[in-house]
């Protein structure tokens, strides 16, 4: 018994300093990292900035407001729940567009082509718990 110890003590080590793999839940995950450019973050916007901003038409007109920003599992584009209508938080509706729909023009976030009444006729947006 006492010969076979330095073999498991050996085994062990050699699984731990030599395992590329990490488990989680009993299943083997590999980790990749990916190099990202700084000054391509640079020219983005923080979701701290974008979320609570006023939203804006092609005729400057304020259309509603950016009230969330949603990243789903499936798909790498991001999603832009703006609420429309209503006043003092009356009557308030939400809706979702991609956010690359969504441009930026004199330090503004404008959705191109829209009015109140196109944005207020999307299907409603429901937050779920």
């Amino acid at each position: 018994m006492k010969a076979l110890r330095p073999i498991v003590l050996l085994s062990v080590i050699l699984t731990v300093l030599g395992a590329p793999l990490a488990h989680s839940q009993g299943a083997p995950q590999t980790l990749s990292i990916m190099r990202v450019d700084p000054t391509t973050l640079a020219t983005g916007y923080r979701t701290s900035k974008v979320v609570g901003s006023k939203l804006y038409n092609d005729a400057n007109e304020n259309v509603g407001t950016i009230d969330d920003l949603i990243v789903t599992p499936g798909e790498k584009v991001p999603y832009a729940i703006l609420s429309v209508g209503g006043f003092l938080g009356m009557g308030t509706k939400f809706v979702a567009v991609p956010f690359s729909s969504l441009v930026v023009r004199d330090k503004k976030m404008v959705l191109p082509g829209v009015t109140r009444e196109s944005l207020k006729s999307l299907p409603e947006y429901n937050y779920t718990s």
